[in-house]
């Protein structure tokens, strides 16, 4: 297995448990309190959000472009 397909998967799987952590933390009562007072999430959870998406999008970039050719 190359260093980017390595790379690919841990930005992935580090992705996806930022995600799930932000979307908990979306649920909780804390959350729902500040948003409906604020009309939105505490900055903690939007960037919890923030980087899953990105770290999944940049990981599944480099898996898909990333190969060599040969």
């Amino acid at each position: 297995m190359s260093v980017g397909r390595i790379l690919a998967l841990v930005l992935l799987i580090v992705g996806v448990i930022l995600l799930v952590f932000g979307i908990n933390a979306s649920q909780s009562v804390t959350e729902n309190v500040m948003e409906s007072a604020t009309g939105r999430f505490t900055d903690k959870t939007m960037w919890y959000i923030i980087g899953g998406v990105v770290m999944i999008i940049f990981g599944g970039a480099i898996a898909v472009f990333g190969r060599k050719k040969g």
